[in-house]
């Protein structure tokens, strides 16, 4: 199914509605032309941690396109004509991981970590906006160009049942932060850039919940 995707200038202004393939299309070839692109899309990312501080990372499928068979943040997606960005990340959750979440205010977010079954339902918060994200986006030939993009990140908790329902992941596995960041230092190659930054951004964050 076609993606409507809301396009802006490096500058922040509207420039309409496009479909997201040819959006890419486009990009791929002013980034071969000039080495830069010269618009951006909304996007999201998701950490995901259980109560204990491990965090969910998902490899993505071989048979992807960009940055195939690494290990990435546990959900991303781009925000659809239309959409909001909290609204993109509750559908990229229940797609991408088959489980459903709520995103909450830091107060809320909270309580709910020590009020909520985190077996059944994960929560979120939003903890940054990025007007301006650098992506890094490898080819399986090798080749990469690396796209702008808006972007909400949040991070949240989530202890129960995962179910892969659209075959973006080939499977997900839980780090400690210390190994993460041991594994990134040695292997380095294995994990998105997106997912190195993130990590390096956020690594405070990333801990176990206050229960």
């Amino acid at each position: 199914m076609k993606e409507s995707l809301d396009v802006y200038s490096l500058e922040g202004e509207f420039l309409g509605v496009q479909d997201r393939e040819e959006f890419y299309a486009q990009m791929r070839q002013e980034f071969l032309e000039t080495g830069s692109v010269t618009k951006k899309v909304k996007t999201i990312k998701v950490f995901l941690l259980t109560t204990k501080g491990r965090i969910y990372l998902q490899k993505r499928s071989k048979t992807k396109k960009e940055n195939p068979g690494l290990y990435d943040k546990t959900v991303g997606g781009h925000v659809v004509s239309g959409d909001s960005f909290a609204l993109t990340a509750v559908k990229e959750c229940a797609e991408e991981l088959g489980f459903p979440v709520t995103i909450l205010e830091d107060e809320d977010f909270s309580r709910a970590v020590q009020s909520v079954d985190l077996q059944i339902l994960g929560v979120l918060k939003k903890i940054d906006h990025v007007t301006d994200l650098p992506s890094v986006r490898m080819n399986a030939d090798g080749t990469s160009f690396t796209q702008v993009y808006i972007d909400d990140v949040y991070l949240g908790y989530y202890d129960g049942a995962i179910r892969f329902s659209d075959g973006e992941s080939s499977g997900i596995e839980t780090f400690s932060l210390l190994e993460l960041e041991s594994e990134i230092a040695k292997n380095p190659d294995k994990f998105t850039e997106d997912l190195k930054g993130m990590v390096l951004k956020y690594k405070d964050l990333l801990v176990a919940a206050n229960k």
